[in-house]
């Protein structure tokens, strides 16, 4: 079922495409109708839930007159604004991050550049819990109901792995992000053997970036591209310390798209990263009780 976040977004999508094809601008729409044209920009971007009375006058503003045609966009309207399984986490959740979550769990391909964490999809459950108490410590309130609930969310993400039709997932990792001891050598032992297990899967492609790749054009943010099977265009995700940036104008997608290839280049091979993998948990974490 698609997520209420990709369902905006495919709703938004074809208003636009109607605003377009009856060759009024986003002003004159905004303006006919008393939106700010923030508004209009938020609907056609999928960044808010709309009331079934702004699509209905949006519908009538572009002509749209055909009965069973403005009941599917009801019907798009009403499913979009459905609260998805991960608002149950929305004591824990930033609202910034609910965005992302929402279009993780109905993408059908993932390109992930990590530079000092697993993917989140990628997590153990122990190592997830260990991020987590490192992101909280200092505060003086219990902290341990709040990385249960943390973790047990990042836990239901990886559900997409079992979808029907589950996503492509294709990541590149710096050789920091797998040297990095989170959790100790036990932790980071299992991470790197549910690395490698993950590996095996058809939809799975993991690449190791060295350090001996030297200087590249990623080096200062990680970054996220989402594609999606039924809704055009992508989205590029930046994480902060308190905040995101969801990108989508098409120039910027294209950059990012670029630096990727650049850096599959760059990595190992899929083949030589799970040996090197392989040979680091063996070496750097094995040796401990």
């Amino acid at each position: 079922m698609d997520s209420p976040t990709v369902l905006r977004r495919r709703l938004g999508s074809e208003l636009r495409r109607l605003r377009e094809r009856t060759g009024l601008q986003a002003k004159t729409a905004a303006d006919t109708l008393r939106f700010s044209p923030t508004k209009i920009s938020r609907i056609e971007s999928g960044q808010t839930t709309l009331k079934e009375s702004d699509v209905r006058a949006l519908l009538e503003l572009y002509g749209v007159t055909d009965e069973a045609e403005l009941r599917q966009f009801v019907a798009l309207t009403r499913r979009s604004t459905q609260r998805g399984w991960w608002h149950d986490y929305g004591d824990t959740l930033p609202d910034w991050f609910q965005t992302y979550v929402g279009l993780e769990a109905d993408a059908a391909r993932i390109r992930t550049y990590e530079t000092e964490l697993i993917p989140g999809l990628f997590q153990t459950l122990d190592y997830a819990r260990a991020t987590f108490l490192i992101s909280l410590s200092g505060r003086h309130e219990d902290v341990e109901p709040i990385v249960s609930r943390r973790a047990k969310l990042r836990m239901q993400r990886q559900e997409v792995f079992h979808r029907q039709a589950p996503p492509t997932v294709w990541a590149i990792l710096s050789e920091a992000v797998l040297r990095r001891p989170v959790g100790g050598p036990a932790v980071m032992r299992e991470q790197i053997a549910h690395l490698i297990e993950l590996a095996q899967k058809p939809t799975v492609t993991i690449q190791v970036l060295p350090f001996s790749a030297g200087a590249h054009p990623a080096m200062s943010m990680a970054f996220h591209v989402l594609s999606f099977s039924d809704v055009p265009g992508q989205i590029v995700y930046v994480e902060a310390l308190t905040s995101s940036l969801y990108i989508e104008k098409e120039s910027d997608i294209a950059r990012h798209e670029f630096v990727f290839e650049q850096l599959t280049a760059s990595a190992m091979s899929p083949e030589t990263s799970l040996s090197w993998m392989h040979k680091l948990a063996t070496e750097e974490y094995g040796n401990h009780g």
